[in-house]
């Protein structure tokens, strides 16, 4: 998948590798702002935020009150994606984990 398919997921700007500006390093004394845990918990807010919005136009078509069905289109389709993307991301980051667990020590 590529980035700018990811961006174009509930405007979901990806942010993998924070960017450094000249007064942080990688090894120096200057930390970057956001921590992995920070991105996962972020990326997990606005699946929910998503999510949610589905939901919301779910209810609305139900009722009767969305004009345009394609809206509710839009956002299910919008939320399976990121859902399936967020499980991908899990997956890779438990085989990671697992890959690590099995390495000899010493």
């Amino acid at each position: 998948m590529s980035i700018n398919a990811i961006e174009a997921i509930g405007g979901f700007t990806p942010t993998v590798a924070p960017q450094l500006t000249g007064a942080q390093t990688i090894h120096g004394s200057s930390k970057v702002d956001s921590s992995f845990g920070d991105l996962v918990i972020d990326g997990l807010d606005r699946l929910e935020a998503v999510q949610d919005r589905s939901d919301q136009l779910a209810v609305k078509a139900a009722t009767g009150d969305l004009d345009d069905i394609h809206d509710y289109t839009i956002a299910s389709t919008e939320a399976a994606v990121t859902t399936q993307l967020t499980v991908a991301v899990r997956n890779r980051a438990l085989e990671a984990f697992n890959e690590i667990m099995r390495m000899p020590i010493g």
